[in-house]
């Protein structure tokens, strides 16, 4: 929490993506921090102690997604992890999502309204 406000960290490789989700967090009482690359992400997910976290599963390399949330996991943390996708049905032919631990998954483009419903259920906000 910062200021009284959930923080969400998103990571995306996308700009676009990344603009358009702090539109919708910000316009509904939420603090977004960023990040470009899985890397970056852990990185500031170290810094900014995230309540949640918004992963798009490919982004520098094809399964980065997957990559940051195992060393994630790997750290001991329980913070929820939203995976996000534009793979389309065959996501589930390449990760095996159950074992990663995620708090759910979205396909791009996210309808926004199911997004805050879910983040409210997560966060109990």
């Amino acid at each position: 929490m910062q200021d009284g406000k959930p923080v969400i960290l998103y990571i995306d490789d996308d700009q676009d993506f990344l603009d358009g989700m702090r539109a919708v967090l910000e316009a509904n009482g939420y603090v977004m921090l960023e990040a470009l690359s899985a890397e970056d992400g852990l990185k500031v997910f170290r810094r900014g102690s995230p309540d949640l976290v918004l992963v798009d599963l490919m982004m520098e390399e094809v399964d980065a997604g997957t990559g940051f949330v195992k060393e994630l996991k790997a750290l001991g943390s329980d913070v929820p992890i939203i995976m996000i996708s534009s793979a389309g049905d065959n996501l589930s032919l390449t990760t095996d999502y159950t074992q990663l631990g995620l708090a759910g998954l979205f396909q791009k483009p996210i309808d926004p309204d199911v997004l805050l419903m879910i983040l409210a259920q997560k966060l109990k906000t």
